[in-house]
């Protein structure tokens, strides 16, 4: 790393989009190990009351449970759950009242919820004679936990308001048939590799790789996106005509990148030279106190195959001078390309073919990171993981809700169309995406379109950049809430965003359960239920692992499993950041009115930009 590079990223990461100031805080580094350390309290309090003979005799389960169930369970998971509650409430963003009321919240609707849980299960024993499992109720209840936390903290928390998103409906058949036959092929084969006992799985077992839980629901997931990621790699060989080169417009926005904006163009330019068609860089100029500028210029001068200009966006924040650049777009056809990424030299003439079809309206790759920096070789799997199998085996069933905008592409009337890029909150690529998908226009991932992203290098920079990450999916749920709760049947708004949340609460629970984890299983509080230690790290190996080898293998990417070790590890610190990027999202008390708010200057605004 050059001596710009490193001194870049230990000052000069940090903007007026890390935190925007209407919905997030930033968070000191005390105050993560100080929830934790509460929750740790909390859960040995609470798990020493439930096991002590007095406990035992009012919670024979060893778990806040009110009802008779059948056989036992890993983990008492709501005495987990209600510690992590009460932890997080005590060390959100929010006062001392917003911090009481939230918890409260949080804690007595899981209660409620729970407690109904239970009255079924006391109705079915009485009137039937059956009572459902232990472990299922264990499992029902982890659900309903994170379910919970994540609508209570969209709820809470000051989040950008509602807006009327436009669905357009369009034909599903072909992507309902085939998520429908998928799931139905994973689930019978999970069934079938299940009924055949093989040696293959107590090894796995032995090796952590699946702790105590069963391969069924292991397998379920790996083969449904198998089927999935082949299914839109036909999608994808099948798409393309020979040759489309229509003039493009590529807008960089740039604030303070002058270590890196010289390769940015240059590779920009070998890119053009590939395409052959006319090729525009719009280098968005934002608010930079460094020679970006003049650095800019000069390589733009010597530009062989691509036109461009500087333009200056003096208004600080991303969305700004990706508008500024929108506004000044001549073409027909927008790329979006950050500061600090350097294309591949095919990425054009890749990407553009998939725009003769009328139904596509974005197109993007897989980010890789150039290697070598402290994080690379684990950011190599994630993108393999998330951009390179995931996402590209949505597209199947045009689920695709956002393309990171490190590189895409869009139909250039779309984004006016829309407003332009949502200022003043957090994703606002995947809001875009997002939306130009519910106008019925299908998202495109096509994994060999690749190029470098920089991958922060300092553990500062990692913990700015994911927090502003992993807050984004608040900030777009809460934004385009109306695809969640409107009638229309958006597959988006229906089943993806909610995953989406609920999956972001499990992330921000997961140090919080390994700590829990290994309590249960040093102490051994419940003997009928004891933890063993596979279990325990099965949830940061077993299934992580398993998906990790197949993405990279699919990927033809070998070498990435190599940084196994690596990858598993981040995944921690990832969640880490997780947790600390919800603790920064600003709470206020349920029905704060917007007069109150806009004194705190905490006000949720709507669009800035009408379309």
């Amino acid at each position: 790393m050059s001596e710009a590079e490193d001194n870049r990223d230990k000052i000069a990461f940090i903007s007026v989009d890390s935190a925007p100031k209407r919905f997030a805080g930033f968070i000191p580094q005390w105050r993560g190990p100080a929830m934790l350390a509460l929750f740790t309290l909390l859960a040995v309090a609470m798990l020493l009351a439930v096991n002590s003979p007095t406990g035992a005799a009012i919670f024979p389960n060893r778990d806040l449970v009110f009802s008779p169930y059948e056989g036992r369970h890993s983990i008492a998971i709501r005495i987990f759950l209600i510690a992590f509650f009460i932890s997080f409430a005590a060390f959100s963003s929010a006062d001392w009242k917003g911090k009481l009321f939230f918890g409260l919240d949080m804690v007595l609707t899981y209660a409620l919820i729970c407690a109904i849980f239970d009255l079924a299960n006391v109705a079915g024993h009485l009137a039937l004679d059956l009572a459902f499992s232990l472990h299922f109720s264990a499992i029902a209840s982890g659900l309903l936990g994170f379910c919970i936390y994540s609508w209570k903290l969209l709820e809470r928390g000051l989040m950008p308001v509602r807006i009327p998103v436009e669905h357009r409906p369009v034909s599903n058949r072909r992507a309902i048939i085939r998520l429908l036959v998928t799931i139905a092929i994973a689930i019978a084969t999970s069934i079938w590799v299940t009924s055949l006992q093989l040696e293959l799985v107590e090894r796995l077992r032995s090796w952590t790789l699946l702790g105590g839980i069963g391969p069924g629901v292991f397998l379920v997931l790996p083969v449904l996106f198998a089927q999935l990621y082949a299914l839109a790699i036909w999608d994808v060989k099948t798409a393309k005509t020979p040759k489309f080169n229509p003039p493009v417009s590529i807008i960089v926005p740039a604030h303070n990148e002058e270590y890196i904006i010289e390769n940015t163009v240059r590779v920009m330019d070998r890119a053009a030279a590939h395409y052959g068609g006319e090729v525009h860089i719009l280098i968005m100029n934002n608010n930079s106190t460094d020679a970006t500028e003049e650095i800019a210029n000069a390589t733009l001068a010597s530009c062989e195959a691509a036109l461009g200009r500087v333009i200056n966006v003096p208004k600080p924040g991303k969305s700004n001078a990706l508008n500024a650049g929108l506004d000044a777009a001549e073409t027909e056809f927008l790329v979006r390309v950050d500061a600090d990424t350097l294309v591949g030299e095919d990425n054009l003439t890749r990407a553009m073919p998939y725009f003769t079809n009328p139904a596509v309206g974005v197109v993007g790759g897989v980010p890789v990171p150039p290697g070598g920096a402290l994080f690379d070789r684990a950011r190599l799997l994630e993108v393999l993981v998330k951009h390179g199998f995931y996402s590209v085996a949505m597209g199947a069933v045009n689920g695709v809700v956002g393309i990171p905008g490190m590189f895409v592409v869009y139909r250039t009337e779309h984004p006016r169309y829309l407003g332009g890029f949502v200022e003043g909150m957090n994703g606002e690529d995947t809001d875009v995406s997002l939306r130009i998908g519910e106008l019925g226009y299908h998202s495109v991932v096509d994994p060999k379109i690749r190029y470098i992203s920089e991958v922060p290098s300092a553990y500062e920079h990692m913990r700015e950049q994911r927090m502003r990450w992993f807050r984004s999916i608040y900030h777009i749920s809460s934004r385009c809430r109306d695809l969640i709760y409107s009638g229309n049947g958006s597959l988006r708004g229906k089943i993806i965003l909610p995953y989406m949340l609920v999956n972001s609460a499990r992330r921000a629970m997961l140090v919080p359960l390994i700590i829990y984890g290994a309590l249960e299983c040093v102490f051994a509080f419940n003997p009928n239920s004891p933890i063993v230690w596979q279990a325990v790290v099965a949830v940061t190996t077993g299934a992580p692992a398993i998906m990790a080898v197949i993405a990279s293998l699919l990927n033809g990417v070998p070498k990435g499993i190599l940084a196994l070790p690596e990858y598993l590890i981040f995944r921690v610190l990832r969640a880490y950041f997780t947790l600390e990027s919800m603790m920064s999202i600003l709470v206020g008390h349920q029905g704060e009115d917007l007069e109150l708010a806009t004194k705190k200057n905490v006000t949720p605004t709507g669009p800035v930009r009408v379309a």
